[in-house]
């Protein structure tokens, strides 16, 4: 089960920096987590500022 961004996401991109396996991109809108990718550490999820990044 992968991490996955929702709306409240700010593009700030704190997040991408800290997955280990860079999962995490700028998208068109916000930055998108590649489900492929995510090793469901949830790194990710505790660097959101606004809370936008939970499980799947």
């Amino acid at each position: 089960m992968a991490y996955v961004i929702n709306d409240n996401c700010v593009s700030c991109g704190a997040c991408e920096g800290q997955c280990p396996v860079g999962a995490i991109s700028q998208g068109d809108s916000q930055y998108e987590i590649d489900a492929t990718t995510c090793i469901d550490c949830g790194s990710c999820a505790g660097a959101c500022p606004t809370g936008a990044i939970s499980p799947n």
